[in-house]
């Protein structure tokens, strides 16, 4: 098969494994940057010109489309779409995974577990929103942030009054979630790919952070499912129609509750933490489809 990589960096970790693992099955591979694509629009003949040539023959690709590019990256993966090709992420499950309150609200329609959420236009009434999520400590997150950043911890009424005005203030959209404390600043990172689960790691902040983000510094290990947390996961990458997908859950008194479903889940942490071959499986979920 002929797979593109749609990726800005050919040498990131993941990127790397997901060429190393389709040329292991014998499939040509090509890194794209989806930047770097002009889409070419017409009846019944839509193209893409890359590097002074147009793509033809695409099997399939494999979309690595980071936050800030999700406009023009979910136009090209559409593009490719159009042109016959097999995503492995689907345009429309990527712009619904990119809105954190969209995912929310499609994952409680669903009746997945999740923490207590508040979202206003920018009420002026705080103490309510406060109390909406069951006092302090309660978390704030910007709808916008990544791997951590924008995620604000508020210990006491006041903090999270201060915290909340001020966001409101800059016109900055945020969610106010209920603190899981039985949790202990640890989340579950479940990888799913088709449906079924391929590796699961137990991230771990590190002393006096709440965040568990790798990239904040967290450690990893990895970790066997209760039958409840893997269903919960399958449910919430299927809910999202993800057939790649990274869930983040919490360990709860009232059983899993899910954080994020990322489309776009990095292997680094999840292939050192299991030792399992995720390039691999999703390899072969493109085997299966295409």
């Amino acid at each position: 098969m002929n797979i593109k990589i749609l990726s800005r960096n050919s040498n990131l970790y993941s990127t790397r494994r997901l060429v190393e693992a389709a040329k292991k099955r014998k499939h040509d591979v090509q890194v794209i940057d989806p930047l770097k694509c002009d889409l070419v629009i017409e009846k019944r003949n839509p193209n893409i010109y890359y590097k002074g040539e147009y793509i033809l023959d695409t099997d399939a690709i494999i979309p690595r489309i980071g936050a800030s590019v999700t406009f023009y990256g979910t136009a090209v993966v559409r593009q490719f779409e159009m042109m016959g090709a097999f995503s492995t992420i689907d345009s429309e499950a990527l712009v619904r995974s990119r809105d954190k309150l969209r995912s929310l609200q499609v994952l409680s329609r669903a009746k997945i577990g999740l923490p207590k959420t508040v979202f206003t236009n920018y009420s002026r009434d705080v103490n309510g929103v406060i109390q909406q999520v069951g006092g302090t400590p309660l978390v704030i997150k910007l709808l916008e942030g990544t791997q951590g950043l924008g995620v604000v911890l508020a210990e006491t009424k006041n903090a999270a009054k201060s915290v909340i005005e001020a966001f409101n203030g800059l016109q900055a959209r945020v969610i106010v979630q209920e603190f899981i404390k039985e949790a202990k600043g640890a989340d579950i990172r479940v990888f799913v790919v088709d449906g079924h689960v391929v590796g699961a790691m137990k991230r771990q902040g590190k002393e006096g952070e709440f965040r568990s983000n790798l990239h904040q510094g967290g450690s990893a290990e990895v970790i066997e499912l209760t039958d409840e947390e893997e269903i919960a996961a399958i449910k919430a990458a299927k809910a999202m129609r993800l057939g790649v997908a990274g869930v983040d859950l919490l360990q709860s008194s009232r059983g899993p509750l899910i954080l994020e479903v990322n489309s776009s889940p990095g292997l680094e942490g999840i292939e050192k933490a299991t030792g399992k071959d995720i390039a691999r499986s999703i390899i072969q979920y493109i085997e299966k489809n295409v």
